[in-house]
C-alpha cells in the first residue's frame, strides 16, 4: 500500500474561529454527568505501536482502551509509524477493546459536505463489519476539524462525537462536541495529569487520546512509560477507566 501523505487541517484564523463557532450551535447536552470519575484512554489512527504497546498497558492492569479507527490506514505507513492491520485490530476487539469509527479516509470533516461525511463513515462501518468487528457507537473527528455539516450529519448516529479541545465530560457538556486532552508532546504527562486531578475532583470524565506510542514517538503520540504513569495516576486517585463507549453508555443511563 502507498504510504499516507501528511495533513494538516485549517489552522487559519478563520478555520479557528469556525472550530470555536460551531460549538454553539447543534448541541445536544449531557442530560446527566457520571456520577462519579472516570478516564478513557482512547488512540487515535490507532498506529501498530498503540495496539502492541497501549493494549499492553492496560491489560496489564485488567483495562480496556478505545482505538478510533479509519480504516483506510490498516496497516499503511504514516506519519506515526506503521498503522495496525485489521487482523491486529481484530485481536484488540477480541480482548474487549473498542473499535470505534474516525472515518474511512481519515476525512478532514471540517471541510467535507454532509454528503461526502456521510459517505466516508458508511465506508467504514462496511469495512469494519467486514472485519468482523460490532458497529461502532462513538466517533472522533479527525484533525479535530468540526463544521455545522460534520455535526448535523454524525450526531444522530454515534452516542458521542470527540473532538480535540481541552475539556471534562459532564452534564451539560456537548455530545456532539465532546472535549478531550491529548496525551502528546514534550508537556503531555503534565498537561494530562493535571486534567485527571480535576476529573477526580468534579467526578467528571476525562476523554484521553494518543497515537503511537513508542519510546521514540511522534509529536502526537507518548511513550510507554508516560501512558503507564497516566494509568497508574488515575487509578490511585480512584478514578473507574473506561472505554469510550462504555463512558458514552453510562451518560444514556
Amino acid at each position: 500500500m502507498s504510504e499516507i501523505a501528511a495533513y494538516s487541517a485549517d489552522r487559519s484564523l478563520k478555520g479557528k474561529l469556525r472550530r470555536r463557532l460551531v460549538r454553539l450551535v447543534a448541541r445536544r447536552p449531557a442530560r446527566r454527568g457520571p456520577g462519579r470519575p472516570m478516564v478513557s484512554f482512547s488512540f487515535d489512527d490507532a498506529p501498530a505501536t498503540a495496539v502492541v504497546e497501549g493494549r499492553a498497558a492496560l491489560e496489564a492492569r485488567g483495562l480496556r482502551g478505545s482505538y478510533f479507527v479509519a480504516a483506510d490506514l490498516a496497516g499503511r505507513t504514516g506519519p506515526m509509524g506503521v498503522n495496525a492491520t485489521a487482523g491486529a485490530l481484530m485481536q484488540a476487539a477480541a480482548a474487549g477493546h473498542e473499535l470505534a469509527c474516525h472515518t474511512f479516509s481519515h476525512l478532514d470533516c471540517g471541510q467535507a459536505d454532509r454528503r461526502t461525511i456521510a459517505a466516508d463513515v458508511e465506508r467504514n462501518a462496511r469495512v469494519l463489519s467486514a472485519w468482523g468487528a460490532p458497529a461502532a457507537t462513538t466517533f472522533a473527528y479527525p484533525y479535530g476539524d468540526v463544521s455545522l455539516a460534520a455535526k448535523t450529519t454524525l450526531g444522530g448516529r454515534y452516542d458521542i462525537l470527540r473532538a480535540l479541545h481541552h475539556g471534562l465530560v459532564e452534564a451539560g457538556t456537548d455530545l456532539n462536541q465532546a472535549p478531550a486532552v491529548g496525551i502528546e508532546g514534550p508537556d503531555g504527562e503534565a498537561v494530562a495529569r493535571g486534567w485527571i486531578d480535576r476529573a477526580v475532583a468534579r467526578r467528571a470524565w476525562l476523554i484521553l487520546y494518543t497515537h503511537d506510542v513508542v519510546e521514540r514517538p511522534s509529536p502526537f503520540g507518548c511513550t510507554p512509560g508516560v501512558l503507564k504513569r497516566l494509568i497508574e495516576h488515575a487509578l490511585a486517585g480512584e478514578a473507574e477507566i473506561v472505554t469510550v463507549a462504555e463512558g458514552a453508555r453510562r451518560l444514556a443511563g
